[in-house]
C-alpha cells in the first residue's frame, strides 16, 4: 500500500506564506535559497523538512527547487514525525552534507530521487488484513464517485462502519474519509500535471470532487497552493 508522495520540481519560485497539512521536504539542487519558516529567516539554506500546518514562504529566484509532499497519515509520515525534537517545527538543511546525512542518500548527490527512494526503503512490511486490502482496492477503482459514504464501505466487508473505520485506522494509519481524500488529490494532481489540456473543472467531476471549488479548497489546504498554480508554475517528478 504505497504512501502518497508529491514530488514536484519549481524553477525561480517566491511562494507566499501559507501552511499545509502535509509533511513537506524542500531541497535544492543547485544554488541556496531563502525561506522563513514560522516567522524565522533562514538564508542561503540547501532545504528543509518542515511538520504540517507550519507557516512557510521560499523565494529561490535563480535556481530550482524539489518539493516532495507527504501524506501525514502514512507510514513515511509517521516515521518522519518521528525525527523531530520535542517542540521542533522544522528541520533546515545548511549544506548538500546535511540533506545526505539526514535521509541517508548518497554523498555529494542532490538528486531528489535518491531521497524517495530513501524514503520508501524505510516502509514497513505489513500483512494487511483483507477486508482493509479490499477497501483499498475498491477506492483505488471508484475514487472518482461522489457518492460514496462509510456505509458503502461497510457493506462491502460485512463490517459495521464503526468496526470498519477502527480496523483501517489501525493498520494504515489513516481514516477512511482521508484515503479517499488523498486518492482523489493524488489522481487530480496526476491528471493536472500530466494532460495540460484537461480543464480543471472537468478535472474535479472527474476525481470524485462536487465541484472546482472543493478541489480548489482541499489542495490548498493539503499542499498552500490551488491546482491552477500547480498546473502552471511546476513539473511533475513523479506521484506516488
Amino acid at each position: 500500500m504505497n504512501p502518497f508522495i508529491l514530488a514536484l520540481q519549481a524553477r525561480n519560485l517566491t511562494v507566499e506564506i501559507h501552511h499545509h497539512s502535509a509533511f513537506q521536504i524542500v531541497l535544492s539542487n543547485d544554488t541556496p535559497f531563502t525561506s522563513t519558516i514560522s516567522g524565522i529567516l533562514h538564508e542561503r539554506i540547501h532545504g528543509f523538512l518542515i511538520k504540517p500546518h507550519v507557516n512557510h514562504f521560499c523565494v529561490a529566484e535563480k535556481g530550482t527547487l524539489n518539493v516532495l509532499n507527504i501524506e501525514p497519515y502514512s507510514s513515511i509520515g509517521l516515521e518522519l514525525a518521528s525525527r523531530f525534537k520535542e517542540n521542533e517545527d522544522c528541520i533546515v538543511f545548511d549544506s548538500p552534507i546535511e540533506t545526505n546525512a539526514f535521509f541517508q542518500t548518497p554523498k555529494n548527490s542532490m538528486d531528489v530521487n535518491n531521497v524517495i527512494d530513501a524514503l520508501l526503503s524505510k516502509l514497513p512490511s505489513i500483512d494487511y488484513d483483507e477486508r482493509v486490502t479490499k477497501i483499498v482496492e475498491y477506492i483505488k477503482e471508484n475514487y472518482y464517485k461522489s457518492d460514496i459514504t462509510p456505509q458503502t464501505f461497510a457493506d462491502i466487508v460485512f463490517l459495521s462502519p464503526s468496526r470498519l473505520a477502527s480496523l483501517f485506522k489501525q493498520q494504515t494509519g489513516s481514516s477512511l474519509s482521508k484515503y479517499l481524500l488523498w486518492t482523489r488529490l493524488r489522481q487530480a494532481i496526476y491528471i493536472t500535471l500530466s494532460d495540460r489540456d484537461r480543464t480543471l473543472t472537468d478535472i474535479a467531476y472527474d476525481t470524485g470532487f462536487y465541484d472546482l471549488p472543493q478541489l480548489n479548497k482541499y489542495m490548498y489546504e493539503m499542499f498552500g497552493m490551488p491546482p491552477k498554480a500547480l498546473k502552471y508554475s511546476s513539473d511533475l517528478i513523479q506521484v506516488y
